[in-house]
């Protein structure tokens, strides 16, 4: 599943709407994952509190959608793009690559509670797509 010149129109216009909340998405984002996905609290075990809207909850999440903003950049490139951040993920956090595609989804479900206007069908398509390519992206240095 490839994204076209559309769905990467769609992609950059939507997240021109949204990126101004990307700290508030981050944070549903990742709270919801460790809630939905218990099994992904084990990568952040070193954390004092991984309770909902904690600081560090807040900050990482602020950190995962900077850069999903950044790979929106990059979005003509994502393995070249994302290659550090796949080098980190593979080799020092040693991050199962799943949690690639379910924190993927969680950002979606996020996006749609928040922007339910604007998260029509059309921009559904796209950001899953998107998303599902950025996480092909970040697993790349596990192959």
């Amino acid at each position: 599943m490839s994204l076209t010149a559309k769905d990467k129109d769609v992609v950059r216009a939507f997240w021109s709407k949204v990126s101004g909340k990307k700290d508030d998405i981050g944070a549903d984002a990742l709270n919801r994952m460790m809630i939905v996905y218990p099994q992904t609290k084990t990568y952040f075990s070193h954390w004092k509190d991984l309770s909902p809207g904690s600081a560090q909850v807040r900050k990482h999440g602020s950190t995962v959608m900077k850069a999903v903003g950044d790979a929106v950049g990059k979005i003509d490139d994502l393995s070249s793009g994302l290659l550090n951040l796949s080098e980190l993920h593979a080799f020092t956090l040693r991050v199962d690559p799943v949690n690639f595609k379910i924190l993927g989804l969680n950002i979606e479900v996020v996006l749609a509670g928040m922007f339910p206007n604007d998260f029509t069908p059309e921009v559904h398509v796209s950001m899953d797509k998107f998303l599902a390519a950025l996480a092909r992206a970040l697993a790349e240095k596990y192959r």
